[in-house]
């Protein structure tokens, strides 16, 4: 069945990492399939359905690990299957996933902003904050407070391999905010410097555990050890809804070649294997809150997020499964 070309573009970009960020992935998913119900030439509804199965089928596979991405298209299929299996004609299943879509992309840009206002209450004039990787809802509390006039200055880790922390220290300094950048391994020499960690999430697990980009837990561990809050900004849509029936979330193991270049490793010797994780899991008791578009709260009530948002999703197969 023919795919549109952007929409395969657009899944071959978060495969090799031209698209990053949970939230950002959960959009690019969400637009992909908005734009395979634009440009579809199907011939009816039937034609449609079995395109838009096929378009998330393929985004699913593209990363295993932000709960994001399958959530953002659960929000699409869900509401197009509704549709479908209700009789709707090729126009009207075409203008349901089209609005849904776009109310999901509206919905994760709210989030994000209401994240910031929530978050930069927990924010003092004078903090030392340090953060890890790059997430735009731990960007936006850091901005929002620096925003409401408070004095900050931000610890930035470069985050290896893929040097994600290049990204956020340049968007924080066009904010006007100072920013301190370090290699990851000088976390903890830094902590004693630090009042706050603020970091994002990929996905958070049903006891409050946190996926998110490796180096995450060791920063939150030597924030535990020196007594300094663990504050992780999230929208509610980066909650993995299967972790409540005992599903272990898959940390994604990417290519060697982004930790050793290719021409390098060819010469190394044949019992050296680099391995190269993308996330690890924060154990809940290393995180003080979770600061949501909903409001803050702590590890062990991501339970109640789950069963509030998600869970109608764990009673059906995934639509694009179907």
């Amino acid at each position: 069945m023919p795919l549109v070309p952007e929409v395969l573009e657009i899944a071959k970009k978060i495969k090799n990492m031209e698209i990053r960020g949970a939230g950002k992935i959960a959009r690019s998913a969400a637009r992909a399939l908005q734009i395979q119900a634009e440009k579809s030439t199907a011939k009816d509804a039937e034609e449609l359905w079995a395109e838009l199965k096929e378009a998330a089928r393929i985004l699913f596979h593209t990363r295993p690990t932000a709960v994001s991405l399958p959530n953002a298209l659960r929000y699409v299929m869900h509401r197009a299957k509704l549709a479908y299996h209700g009789g709707a004609d090729l126009e009207t299943l075409r203008f349901t996933v089209v609005n849904a879509a776009k109310e999901f992309i509206h919905n994760s840009e709210k989030a994000i902003e209401k994240i910031g206002e929530i978050g930069a209450r927990r924010i003092e004039d004078g903090d030392v904050i340090m953060t890890h990787c790059h997430s735009k809802a731990a960007i936006s509390v850091m901005k929002t407070a620096w925003e409401q006039g408070k004095s900050l200055k931000v610890i930035v880790t470069e985050t290896r391999p893929r040097w994600q922390g290049k990204i956020t220290a340049k968007e924080l300094a066009s904010y006007g905010i100072p920013v301190i950048y370090v290699v990851d391994g000088a976390a903890r020499h830094y902590m004693k410097m630090t009042d706050k960690v603020v970091m994002g999430a990929d996905s958070i697990t049903a006891n409050g555990a946190v996926i998110n980009k490796i180096g995450t837990s060791l920063i939150a561990l030597t924030a535990k050890e020196h007594r300094v809050w663990v504050m992780i900004a999230a929208e509610t849509y980066k909650f993995h809804p299967e972790t409540m029936l005992g599903q272990l979330v898959e940390i994604e193991m990417r290519d060697p070649t982004e930790v050793v270049p290719e021409e390098e490793l060819r010469t190394w010797p044949n019992n050296i294997r680099v391995e190269n994780p993308a996330f690890d899991v924060t154990p809940p008791e290393y995180v003080d809150v979770i600061i949501t578009e909903r409001g803050i709260i702590p590890p062990y009530a991501a339970i109640d997020i789950l069963r509030e948002e998600f869970g109608w999703a764990l009673k059906y197969r995934e639509p694009w499964e179907e």
